[in-house]
């Protein structure tokens, strides 16, 4: 029951939210009703910003408020993949693109409230430090990970070299580690190339897709040719993906004529990218694993449905969604989940991932590498065949 008193003051504040939505309703209150269609959404939003600068105890700014806004807005889609760049993360991706960033070498993935390493990038801290593909990380500096969106995971892990960052993980037993990583500059090289001792098979190693991938690759590619190439190993594990155009131009060199993948809009339009290689050159094998991811996949999906090449390992992480970045002005953007890719035979494969052709499990702590070894000895009875 209330009382009397509490019943006056009731009707009090709902005079003034009457007055105060007749004031806000101003050409700045059209223009949000106009955009969420609603008037009391667009009063909502305004008295929650006047309240706000009215009554906080303490400094308000508002471009604070306006960039907690807009990030608020972006999360509220609900799609790990989309979020706002503010000035420092814009920089940050602009590095990672670029091939070289500070951080301790990790990408990682969110399945469903889990934020699991897709890869820990060889000869980097993180990986020198323990931490596999398929660990979860549940807390960065002791602050738990269920609170962060991915933004605010992957910049808690950033930071100034020489400093530390200490992650709690789960392993895929269940159980619970700290590991304390020293920040470094993160070189990652995007393509490195040799031969399989004692044999002409070529042996590719892409850690990564980023600008200078599909002309890293060529490059490589055409080293081995030169020198003799008979069959080629492609080893995408732990390949986090990157820039879909890099995944392209690489299965561009390895799938014959026709599609390499599908990427299909919100309004359903469809834009097909295709190999124009007369035919496929060499007998392929592709290694792949858990940590293989995004470009990776459409790189891997395109030679598995092209029959163009035998995938080996275990099945990989399963991110069949495309981002495009759109500036907001000259130093932040807005990162957006735009379209669905589908491999050429019609198939997404996003929270899915690709099963190999053979599995071959890599084995804790693994003194050799047998899916190195299956993939080889599956190219030299190919080529045996073929004599």
């Amino acid at each position: 029951m209330l009382s009397k008193r509490t019943w006056q003051l009731a009707a009090c504040c709902a005079a003034t939210a009457v007055l105060t939505a007749a004031s806000l309703l101003c050409a700045e209150g059209v223009l949000l009703e106009r955009i969420t269609g609603s008037a009391s959404e667009s009063v909502r939003f305004l008295r929650t910003m006047q309240l706000l600068k009215n009554h906080y105890n303490g400094d308000v700014d508002n471009h604070t408020l306006f960039e907690g806004a807009i990030k608020g807005m972006v999360e509220g889609v609900g799609d790990p993949y989309t979020v706002y760049l503010n000035r420092k993360d814009f920089q940050q991706l602009n590095e990672i693109t670029d091939g070289t960033f500070g951080g301790i070498g990790i990408v990682f993935g969110k399945r469903g409230d889990d934020y699991i390493v897709i890869s820990a990038l060889p000869d980097n801290p993180g990986a020198l430090a323990g931490i596999k593909s398929g660990d979860i990380i549940t807390a960065v500096d002791e602050q738990p990970t269920r609170s962060m969106n991915m933004e605010q995971v992957a910049n808690s892990i950033r930071g100034q070299q020489g400093t530390e960052v200490l992650l709690e993980l789960k392993d895929k037993e269940g159980r619970l580690r700290k590991v304390r990583v020293m920040r470094k500059e993160i070189k990652n090289p995007s393509v490195g190339g040799q031969f399989v001792p004692d044999t002409k098979i070529g042996y590719i190693r892409v850690a990564v897709f980023n600008e200078n991938t599909g002309a890293d690759f060529a490059k490589e590619y055409q080293k081995l040719e030169q020198q003799g190439m008979q069959a080629l190993v492609l080893d995408l594990r732990g390949n986090p993906g990157g820039i879909l155009d890099a995944g392209v131009a690489v299965a561009g060199m390895l799938v014959p004529k026709g599609p390499i993948v599908s990427v299909v809009d919100k309004a359903g339009n469809k834009y097909v990218e295709k190999s124009s290689l007369d035919k496929v050159k060499y007998p392929l094998a592709v290694l792949v694993d858990h940590g293989s991811a995004s470009a990776s996949e459409i790189v891997a999906g395109a030679i598995k449905d092209t029959r163009s090449g035998r995938l080996f390992g275990v099945k990989t992480f399963g991110k069949g969604s495309v981002q495009s970045v759109y500036r907001l002005d000259s130093g932040t953007a807005v990162k957006i989940t735009v379209a669905k890719y589908y491999t050429p035979s019609g198939v997404s494969i996003h929270n899915v991932g690709i099963e190999p052709d053979e599995v071959v499990e890599l084995p804790e702590n693994a003194v050799k590498d047998v899916q190195l070894e299956a993939a080889v000895d599956y190219l030299k009875k190919t080529l045996r065949e073929q004599e």
